[in-house]
């Protein structure tokens, strides 16, 4: 991210518990994004920064015959959310330790990406873009979900956030194509765009 956009904070796996909080499926719920995406019969997504899975786990359910790779730079992160996947009986999720820019999943598999709430803390977002592009199918969605920069009383600091421009900047520079932004999440920036 660049300097204009504020310094990047990394999440601190010891707030896991925030990511549990209720009011979280009001303001991102993992369904209206399904649906709002229009997946068409996916076998394989993959879930960039997966914290606890509260898409991944969803996600899975609504493809009982694909796989999702749950990914995140977290180990404790990651065996929190093998929990959470156990306890919803989501048997067709895919654990990944990763780093921001290396992703260890195979080269075009993935008919859909997602990054949610992940773009304010990359250092370097196009790199890490270009990771996901390639491990998109030609033709692949990426979906990037992150916090409005706007202030609001939840949330990383504004100063951290990251505008809708800069994110469409971003996908711009890695390759992507088809850029659009959806007004479907009240404090979200929703941006989906295409690997060409």
């Amino acid at each position: 991210m660049g300097a204009e956009e504020g310094t990047n904070r990394k999440f601190d796996p010891k707030e896991k518990d925030r990511l549990r909080d209720p009011r979280r499926i009001e303001r991102e719920d993992p369904n209206l994004i399904w649906e709002k995406l229009e997946p068409d019969n996916p076998l394989c997504v993959v879930d960039v920064g997966c914290g606890l899975g509260f898409a991944a786990i969803p996600f899975s359910k609504k493809m009982p015959g694909g796989k999702v790779y749950a990914c995140d730079v977290s180990s404790e992160m990651l065996e929190a959310m093998k929990l959470e996947a156990k306890a919803a009986d989501a048997r067709n999720i895919i654990p990944v330790l990763s780093q921001e820019a290396k992703i260890p999943v195979e080269t075009g598999i993935a008919d859909l990406l997602l990054t949610q709430n992940l773009h304010h803390e990359l250092h370097s977002a196009v790199e890490t873009l270009l990771e996901c592009k390639r491990i998109l199918r030609r033709g692949g969605k990426i979906a990037v979900i992150d916090w409005k920069k706007e202030p609001m009383e939840f949330g990383p600091p504004q100063e951290i956030r990251v505008t809708a421009k800069k994110i469409g900047s971003d996908l711009r520079e890695a390759g992507f194509v088809r850029i659009e932004s959806l007004d479907a999440l009240r404090f979200h920036t929703f941006i989906v765009a295409r690997k060409p």
